[in-house]
């Protein structure tokens, strides 16, 4: 462990795991932040707390037992001659439940009234439930990803640990900044779709590079902050008539 700390390979593999991770958990923040928008504003916190937790849990659970996510991704059975792994069918009935859950609040959205939940407490349970679905999904493709960058379980629990706290910092902040805009909560769900369709190709064998879908989602966010602060700022007809 003491040559772990003093190696400057381990820091910069640390760093650059966190930075991975962090990218990566954008969307199970943005997925958790629409789901607790639901919620009262005093079970919010709560429930985001709950999930980030959960998923911190999930991811270091996943890295304490390797052997397993290694025996996910030897084929079950084959289709046409194409292997099924565990971890495929994780990946494709995952993101077919993150399109689904997607789809769902843009309809209500525009479409349908709110329904109410019954209680609060059920309510609650409810989302929290949904929000562990989703960090099955996550976490497992997160600690793949991990996994074939650092070979030290140790620097993978400690980047996982790191981007999840600034997860559960941030996703207060985002929570916010989604729901206050009613264009950026369609773009975010616009952008977990695309992540749902990506994780059902990858489910089927066939890679869809996340980094076009981030980068797209990225310039498209710039755009809609342009236009929220372009929208907000006074016009000279404005001026000139105080």
């Amino acid at each position: 462990m003491i040559e772990m700390l003093s190696s400057p390979e381990a820091w910069i593999s640390l760093l650059t795991l966190c930075a991975l991770e962090i990218v990566l958990g954008i969307d199970n923040v943005i997925f958790i932040s629409i789901l607790t928008a639901k919620l009262p504003l005093h079970q919010q916190r709560t429930a985001r707390n709950i999930g980030l937790g959960f998923a911190l849990i999930m991811r270091i659970a996943l890295l304490l037992s390797l052997s397993w996510i290694m025996g996910l991704t030897e084929p079950l059975f084959s289709i046409n001659d194409h292997g099924v792994a565990g971890r495929d069918l994780i990946l494709f009935f995952g993101g077919l439940f993150l399109i689904y859950k997607s789809v769902k609040e843009i309809h209500a959205k525009f479409e349908a009234p709110e329904e109410e939940g019954g209680g609060a407490a059920k309510q609650l349970a409810g989302i929290i439930v949904q929000i562990m679905l989703i960090d099955l999904v996550f976490s497992l493709d997160s600690i793949i990803t991990a996994v074939g960058m650092v070979d030290e379980v140790a620097i993978m629990i400690a980047a996982v640990i790191i981007s999840v706290i600034m997860m559960i910092l941030s996703a207060g902040a985002i929570s916010r900044f989604v729901n206050k805009h009613p264009a950026i909560k369609v773009l975010a769900l616009s952008f977990l779709i695309s992540i749902g369709i990506a994780l059902v190709a990858e489910g089927l064998h066939f890679k869809i590079p996340k980094g076009y879908i981030y980068y797209s989602m990225a310039f498209a966010l710039a755009v809609e902050v342009v236009n929220i602060r372009l929208s907000t700022r006074p016009t000279s007809t404005d001026a000139d008539q105080k």
